[in-house]
């Protein structure tokens, strides 16, 4: 029986994963992907789950850092169909004793929201984005490469000198609420970057939370929270579309059961039927790396330390998304939240803290803090005219047993504070679907207890750390198989930075200086791992 036999294996058809295998098809590479899914996309898909008409997408929605990526920015989707759609401003802020504050469509707008809380607030909002304009094109260069970024980092070094060098770096380790204590004296701006942390698992009063917060409020100030026209899933289709015009293929159903190694190298997968394929160059993980190393690889061929990390591994917090199908857009009590692509509500600065606190506790939260998305408000193509399909995630404690009346539980919890600061909200519902962690995680393996991020965005688990102790870059063990993956170096979000990363490190070991290549991240893994 032949083997299919292609240069390069992608695994998972993810946003990471089609960007490597478009990075790789543009070198001239044979490149196969396969997926376990009976549709592409990974976290980035859409369907009618709601009402007929109804486009809600699935998993991720938003991606201002996909719009900033130089990565996705380069594959120029636009040619295959993508189009970006705005809100009106990116983001609300609704407290609650009712009072809002808007993260605007310019500096200025949210400067003047932010000030009807302090006025010297929004001087102190738009210095934070003069300094993100800045450093902007050095530090997204430097969050996206393979760690160790030099260029971009000397690059960054030069944009801020020495004195703001050194207290840009001690932004990178504050907590949201030492950052924003020390620059705002209002709760509105302080909010903005808490809410923004929290779409990480990272509590407000964490070490790190600052640098996420500040990141994500800075991208939105820019390019807003911006969806793809149609849904999350023309992202993929235009990636999809990219790749078989350079003779790329995706096929689907096709769940891999092992990576197969010859001699410490890996040399092609084994599906779910038993199938091989054989890949002459390199085999790419887009899936999340504890399964991929324990199941897909197995510890017997790993070394017995890393073996020893897996079970050090953090997961992120766990997930509950409700997506609805509304007769019209929501009736908000405050303003600011009309017009809003993402709206976050159920909690002042000290509530998110107690609800972080919660989970860290493994306490099953009162008041969640929820993350809301008007999809209808930035793409009318969502649903039909006049109506509106929105989500609502929040986090929950992992492990939960997730019965019928837990889950009803918590959809009341997140309807009845809607209904609180939009009342009439549940006479607007045409339509519902709730997505436990392990409807999520049945959906996408990935999302393990649909944590969104695939693993923790804490301090410990970033950069040399991410996703084990180790080099911080695509490299692993195993000869010739790459961690394409958000598990990996820089981690979620949709940015193609994982992929790229993943490509790159396969491109040079692949090249002229290959063997060199290879001996160098082989004895520095020896190294780590002995």
């Amino acid at each position: 029986m032949t083997v299919p036999e292609v240069d390069a294996i992608v695994i998972g058809s993810g946003p990471n994963g089609l960007v490597a295998a478009n990075l790789l098809a543009d070198a001239g590479w044979d490149v196969l992907v396969l997926e376990a899914e009976d549709t592409p996309g990974g976290s980035v898909r859409t369907a009618e789950i709601t009402a007929p008409g109804f486009h809600n997408d699935l998993f991720s929605s938003c991606y201002p850092f996909g719009v900033a990526s130089p990565i996705l920015a380069g594959l120029d989707l636009a040619r295959h169909g993508l189009r970006w759609r705005h809100a009106p401003h990116p983001l609300a802020h609704v407290l609650p004793d009712q009072r809002g504050v808007r993260l605007g469509a310019t500096a200025a707008d949210t400067a003047a929201s932010v000030s009807a809380f302090a006025p010297a607030d929004g001087d102190a909002w738009l210095a934070e984005y003069e300094l993100w304009q800045r450093v902007r094109d050095s530090l997204i260069d430097a969050i996206l490469r393979p760690f160790p970024p030099v260029r971009p980092a000397l690059a960054l070094g030069r944009a801020l000198g020495a004195a703001d060098g050194l207290r840009f770096a001690r932004l990178g380790l504050s907590s949201v609420r030492g950052f924003t204590g020390e620059r705002f004296a209002g709760e509105g701006a302080r909010v903005l970057f808490a809410g923004n942390a929290m779409h990480t698992d990272l509590s407000p009063d964490g070490a790190g939370s600052a640098v996420f917060g500040w990141l994500l409020s800075m991208l939105a100030q820019e390019v807003g929270f911006p969806v793809p026209a149609g849904g999350a899933g023309a992202l993929t289709s235009a990636l999809v579309a990219r790749l078989a015009e350079r003779g790329g293929g995706v096929h689907c159903a096709r769940k891999v059961a092992r990576v197969l190694t010859a001699r410490g190298i890996a040399v092609g997968v084994q599906d779910v039927t038993g199938e091989r394929f054989r890949a002459r160059k390199a085999v790419l993980a887009d899936v999340h790396p504890i399964p991929l190393y324990r199941d897909l690889v197995g510890v017997d061929r790993l070394p017995a330390r890393l073996v020893r990390d897996l079970s050090h591994f953090t997961f992120d917090d766990a997930t509950v998304k409700i997506n609805w199908a509304l007769s019209g857009p929501i009736p908000w009590l405050t303003p600011e939240a009309h017009g809003a692509a993402v709206v976050h509500l159920g909690a002042d600065l000290n509530g998110i803290s107690r609800f972080a606190t919660d989970l860290a506790c493994g306490a099953e939260p009162v008041h969640p803090f929820v993350l809301l998305g008007q999809m209808s408000t930035a793409d009318p193509s969502r649903s039909p005219a006049g109506t509106e399909a929105v989500w609502a995630y929040f986090h929950v404690p992992r492990g939960l047993d997730w019965t019928p009346d837990r889950l009803h539980r918590y959809t009341d919890l997140a309807e009845s504070l809607l209904e609180r600061h939009a009342p009439g909200f549940r006479s607007m519902i045409l339509g519902r679907a709730v997505q436990s962690p392990p409807d999520l995680q049945g959906r996408n393996p990935s999302l393990v207890e649909g944590g969104v991020n695939a693993g923790t965005a804490a301090l410990s688990q970033q950069l040399l750390f991410r996703p084990l102790p180790g080099l911080g870059r695509a490299d692993t063990p195993i000869d010739r198989l790459y961690l394409a993956g958000a598990g990996a170096h820089p981690g979620g979000a949709v940015h193609g930075g994982p992929g790229a990363n993943a490509a790159r490190a396969a491109l040079a070991r692949n090249g002229i200086a290959g063997d060199v290549y290879a001996t160098m991240i082989g004895g520095l893994h020896r190294m780590i791992y002995r």
